[in-house]
């Protein structure tokens, strides 16, 4: 059963020889205000994850699929123009954002060597220093909006343990102040409160787990995709420096 579902289903499942009071279900309709409030709660957490992990999982697979291939053809240019042709009829990816930058920083750059018999004009090092800080940005512009809402299933995996824990304290306060009130310690009494608040620890798991886990993958990813955007913008000043322009 998937994780998305469990929360819902420990709302439905029930137990064809429950010893205490039929099914779980029924014992979580009859659950107090609180503990039902926690497994809605934890059954929007483990929704929202798990839609961001099928929109990160395929933003991932587009952008370094595109990547890849363009990173490729980029290896045969032997000049910006020719990698800006290549850019052009590639489909769109952060590695032809980075180079589509860079064309418009040269177009807007005024080279601050001047032509001569010996050489075509130039960049000087500041003005290559600035081209580097503006690789950089787009860079950093490019693996921020890949990265967009991964932090929150770091979020959800910290937070569900204790919202759960929440519900399971309560769950337990809630089954021995019945204890209390009906004078009794009999199984029967405590049984259901104690399940029930167990309930919240489990779903709380059930929620956490995936969305830890999908984080530390996801992180590992943006980060070899980052270092990656890094070489890239290295290789393209690499390519001008080879074609005289800089």
């Amino acid at each position: 059963m998937s994780n998305v579902a469990l929360p819902i289903a420990l709302l439905q499942i029930g137990t064809k020889s429950g010893p205490i009071s039929g099914s779980i279900s029924s014992m979580l309709l009859d659950a107090d205000p609180i503990t039902k409030a926690v497994l809605v709660l934890l059954t929007g957490l483990s929704l929202m994850s798990w839609g961001i992990m099928f929109s990160k999982w395929r933003a991932f697979r587009v952008a370094e699929v595109n990547g890849r291939a363009f990173e490729r053809d980029f290896e045969r240019a032997r000049g910006i123009d020719e990698a800006v042709a290549m850019s052009q009829r590639a489909k769109p990816s952060a590695f032809t954002a980075v180079l589509d930058r860079a064309v418009r920083f040269l177009a807007a750059t005024r080279p601050a060597l001047g032509a001569t018999t010996d050489r075509t004009a130039r960049l000087s090092g500041s003005q290559v220093e600035a081209l580097r800080l503006v690789l950089d940005a787009e860079s950093g512009k490019e693996s921020e909006t890949l990265g967009q809402f991964i932090p929150w299933l770091a979020t959800v995996g910290s937070v569900s343990p204790l919202i759960g824990l929440f519900g399971t304290v309560l769950g337990v306060i809630s089954a021995f102040t019945g204890i209390a009130e009906k004078g009794s310690g009999n199984i029967g009494v405590v049984a259901p409160g104690i399940a029930i608040a167990l309930t919240s620890t489990a779903a709380a798991l059930a929620v956490a787990i995936p969305a830890a886990f999908a984080y530390n993958m996801f992180a590992a990813r943006l980060n070899r995709f980052d270092n990656a955007l890094e070489g890239f913008g290295s290789e393209l000043i690499a390519l001008m420096v080879s074609e005289g322009r800089i």
